[in-house]
């Protein structure tokens, strides 16, 4: 069975990425699996200190500074069992049927790379712990997991809650009609409102495409507000949902081309930075 992979840690944002990921696995009826990662810190190594100037004599703190990694170590696993444990009882709580956890000493984009054969969805927060309450900071392994993961990625916003309605922000591209075809395939935006929203670019025969995708959505059963509009893409997209009922958006994420990997920089990435809504990439 493919499982909603959830992605919990310390951070301002693990609440939030647990109902994203409960709401996803009830509404796919999948199993969640909550994924914790222990990732190494940059700690001195103790034979590193040993030959140093002085350090010779004061074996005492050499060994004092490794007992206390050991601690570090140890209460890492144990906060994160913690963590672990308060997330299942969650997912109990509002009804999911099966609920797993692990836990990983690893980084956090090696964790899913291994896991993902059994993914249906992943789930993030926008920034780790580390980063604390600052909302504009931008975790450094979003764009690796977007890049190496192809997968659907939902990028948890801090107050996450039901969406009603989703923005998908189609470009003509081949990686737009993909993505296109999992939200019809998929499930997980049924019966919810589709903004479809297309910026003019440069793709040849975009307004035709454009017509042929809220056709397909229509068919498909979903309310479908269409919007073609003119513009600097991320300017435009970012004025499309502030003056509407948009409480989700879905983008298609891009191949490696160069040309791709600019407008996974200059857009997606900007969509990411400044939204404080929650984001799905879907390849």
């Amino acid at each position: 069975m493919k499982k909603i992979i959830t992605c919990v840690d310390g951070s301002a944002y693990s609440d939030a990425v647990c109902n994203a990921g409960i709401w996803a696995a009830r509404k796919l009826d999948k199993a969640i699996l909550f994924l914790h990662a222990i990732e190494k810190k940059n700690t001195a190594e103790i034979e590193d200190l040993s030959g140093a100037i002085g350090l010779g004599a004061r074996s005492s703190l050499l060994h004092e500074m490794a007992s206390l990694d050991e601690k570090r170590s140890k209460l890492a696993l144990e906060v994160g069992k913690e963590m672990l444990g308060h997330a299942c009882d969650l997912a109990a709580e509002r009804g999911c049927e099966v609920i797993e956890k692990t836990q990983r000493h690893s980084d956090i984009v090696e964790a899913i790379c291994d896991l993902e054969s059994d993914a249906r969805l992943v789930v993030i927060g926008r920034s780790g712990e580390s980063h604390g309450q600052n909302f504009k900071a931008l975790g450094s392994h979003i764009e690796q997991i977007i890049r190496q993961v192809h997968t659907p990625v939902l990028i948890a916003n801090k107050d996450f809650s039901e969406p009603k309605s989703f923005m998908l922000a189609y470009d003509g591209r081949a990686t737009a009609d993909k993505a296109v075809k999992r939200i019809i395939d998929g499930g997980l935006l049924h019966n919810m409102v589709c903004h479809l929203v297309t910026v003019k670019n440069s793709q040849s025969g975009l307004m035709d495409k454009f017509k042929h995708t809220e056709k397909l959505l229509v068919e498909s059963g979903f309310e479908v507000r269409s919007s073609f509009l003119e513009g600097n893409i991320f300017s435009a997209l970012t004025e499309y949902k502030a003056n509407n009922e948009v409480e989700m958006l879905v983008m298609g994420a891009f191949s490696h081309s160069k040309l791709a990997k600019a407008f996974l920089g200059s857009n997606t990435l900007k969509m990411i930075e400044n939204t404080h809504l929650p984001l799905i990439i879907l390849r």
